[in-house]
């Protein structure tokens, strides 16, 4: 029987004819084709990622994990065994697992320290998209020159401090392969949302515009300047356990209101009254601004407004300035405006002092040369 494939390394022709006859023999046990056993075996994966509370795909890097670190712990053991048949010495099995960590799946104490000083620094994160759900995404060579800066060996010289030391880019690559390790950070490509659809619009037609990336997750953890990892770190959530308890106690306060003081009670119930009067008198003050509005249109034209620009797309205070004015004809506006234009391009005459002619020329700006519409640019990476 042929050896298994090393990790990261593809199988041979050989091994891939031994699993395709090992995955067909334990479908014919099960009484079902292979494609209906395949079949089965993701809806079996699907259903342990769901109690896990990850998605598939981390599940199926998780798996592919610790299937890699129990393969290296067989290599580690037959190492062994064959070193103490050399030297004689007996080779007992629980001394063997000491040397393993207990749950190869929690992440390493180590790669945790290194997550948390990185997520507090300015790595120049986007937001991206992994299955609908928003992930921070940075690039590799931002946090290799992180690792390789004087904030992180003085982070690093602190006393119980877990940060393994950084001397060059080789040791920075070493330290920064603790993330995905413990599934902390995950390299990530871009993939194309209209992808396996015909829909969407042909890729040569889109124009790359800097905003939201849809992602998946790569097989191959490398590590290299250019590529892509999010975070799937969040850190200590002690803030949004802080905001989920405030919003569960102003809840239970407010609907064990009965049980109030009555001082407490009575002083509720006159701030509310007080906050009716004060909607009630804007609405009544709305009303009659335009009742006011309606007899003077009629009385004396053009019309009056009270608070002009109490609706107006203003400050709180400026909707209360000034207290009136009169309507404006949106005509009269769009003379003054097109003749404040024609303004600005005529040459004004005149004389001075000395009564030679003097020719006054104001530099017109036409609206149609400016481009006042807000447009996204795509900015290049360092």
């Amino acid at each position: 029987m042929s050896a298994p494939p090393q990790p990261g390394q593809q199988p041979t022709p050989q091994q891939m004819a031994a699993m395709q006859q090992q995955l067909a023999m334990e479908a014919q046990k099960r009484g079902m084709t292979t494609q209906q056993f395949q079949q089965w075996q993701r809806q079996q994966i699907e259903a342990e990622a769901k109690k896990a509370g990850m998605s598939f795909d981390l599940y199926v890097v998780k798996l592919k994990k610790d299937a890699m670190e129990n393969h290296q712990r067989q290599q580690q053991m037959a190492q062994q065994q064959q070193a103490a048949q050399k030297s004689g010495q007996p080779q007992a099995q629980g001394q063997a697992g000491q040397q393993v960590p207990i749950n190869p799946g929690a992440p390493d104490p180590k790669a945790i320290a290194v997550a948390k000083w990185l997520r507090g620094q300015d790595l120049k994160s986007r937001t991206s998209l992994l299955n609908g759900q928003r992930k921070d995404m940075f690039r590799v060579k931002r946090a290799l020159r992180a690792l390789q800066s004087d904030a992180y060996k003085k982070a690093q010289s602190k006393k119980g401090s877990l940060l393994p030391p950084v001397k060059d880019t080789a040791t920075a690559s070493e330290t920064f392969k603790l993330l995905p390790l413990s599934l902390l950070a995950l390299r990530v490509s871009k993939v194309d949302p209209h992808e396996g659809h015909n829909h969407g619009p042909p890729a040569k037609a889109q124009k790359r515009i800097k905003g939201l990336w849809n992602i998946k997750i790569e097989q191959q953890q490398d590590i290299s300047d250019d590529l892509h990892y999010i975070w799937l770190y969040e850190g200590p959530q002690w803030k949004q356990k802080a905001y989920a308890g405030g919003a569960l106690l102003l809840i239970m306060t407010v609907v064990m209101f009965p049980l109030w003081p009555l001082k407490l009670r009575i002083g509720v119930w006159y701030l509310s009254m007080g906050m009716l009067g004060l909607i009630g008198l804007f609405f009544a003050m709305a009303f009659f601004r335009a009742i006011l509005f309606g007899v003077t249109y009629f009385a004396v034209p053009p019309g009056l407004w009270l608070y002009p620009n109490l609706f107006e797309d203003v400050g709180f205070f400026d909707s209360f300035r000034p207290v009136w004015g009169w309507q404006e004809d949106k005509k009269k506006k769009s003379k003054k405006n097109k003749a404040g234009n024609a303004g600005d391009g005529k040459v004004e005459k005149g004389k001075d002092t000395n009564g030679s002619a003097v020719t006054k020329a104001a530099t017109k700006v036409s609206n149609k040369d400016r481009d006042l519409k807000p447009r996204v640019e795509e900015v290049e990476e360092d």
